[in-house]
């Protein structure tokens, strides 16, 4: 079986991050199963990752400091990092001339060239820029989703786009400017919707009151991809059958530092029969 990879944020009472623990002081599970940690790193690794911004029509007024977020979050990361812009509407455009790229005056240039309109199909553009990350060259990957509204012109569902993030090794932050103005219903099920898709891959979600704020949840963002752990480790159950596999990450801590909680992503789906056949004919 391949390295299950877990980047793992862990926090005291209060939320704030938590340095200095060591391998010994994290206990891994698979199906209630324990795990042997095969790697242990604590340390500020760049990434491969891609800001997707919603530019639908309800998104003409946000835009400006949204942008400005955007690029305060690429400005604090690790300098080393590489990203991509996707923004999107009924659809999704990648953004940015080179693609990947580390050049914040690239970024801005995708960020703020686009025409604003359109309604709001976040899980095609979810499930687009997943597989476009394949493409970075860094092993930790993130997606940073910033929206207004919820999905009304995917072809894909709720339900096909977490599968795809639990079956990614990417961690996803979600921003819902949502609106009290806006229909309920509509406002509950975008909600819910960037919850699970942010949960389901170990990252959070974020619901400012304001515009405003969104700067401030960025710089939050930015420092939560370079405050993690990273676990990983080789399954004891090395079937290929596909199926979902739940994952669990417990702290243990030295004594003094409280009660501590670790955020990681809920689980992966194991490979199917045709990566065995696959592989198996790699090695004829």
């Amino acid at each position: 079986m391949d390295l299950v990879v877990l980047s793992t944020t862990v926090v005291d009472a209060r939320g704030h991050f938590v340095d200095g623990l060591h391998e010994d002081n994290f206990r891994v599970s698979e199906d209630h199963v324990p795990q042997k940690i095969s790697v242990f790193k604590r340390e500020d690794i760049p990434v491969s990752m891609g800001l997707v911004i919603d530019d639908s029509g309800s998104m003409r007024d946000k835009r400006p400091q949204v942008n400005a977020a955007a690029l305060a979050l690429v400005q604090a990361s690790n300098p080393n990092d590489e990203a991509f812009v996707v923004n999107f509407n009924d659809d999704y455009y990648l953004d940015t001339e080179k693609d990947f790229t580390n050049s914040v005056p690239e970024m801005k240039e995708a960020l703020e060239g686009i025409k604003v309109g359109g309604e709001t199909a976040l899980y095609d553009a979810i499930i687009g820029s997943l597989d476009h990350l394949k493409k970075g060259t860094k092993q930790k990957k993130v997606l940073l989703v910033i929206t207004d509204g919820y999905d009304n012109a995917s072809r894909y569902s709720l339900e096909q786009t977490v599968r795809e993030v639990q079956s990614s090794n990417v961690v996803i932050y979600t921003v819902g400017l949502l609106s009290d103005n806006d229909d309920k219903k509509e406002r509950r099920q975008g909600r819910m919707a960037l919850t699970q898709i942010a949960k389901a891959s170990g990252g959070m979600a974020f619901f400012p009151e304001t515009t405003d704020d969104v700067g401030a949840v960025c710089t939050q963002i930015a420092r939560d991809i370079r405050d993690q752990y990273t676990l990983a480790y080789y399954p004891t159950n090395d079937k290929r059958d596909g199926t979902f596999r739940i994952v669990h990450v417990e702290v243990f801590p030295p004594r003094g530092y409280g009660k501590l909680s670790a955020r990681t992503r809920n689980g992966y789906f194991a490979p199917g029969p045709e990566a065995q056949a696959q592989s198996k004919g790699q090695g004829d």
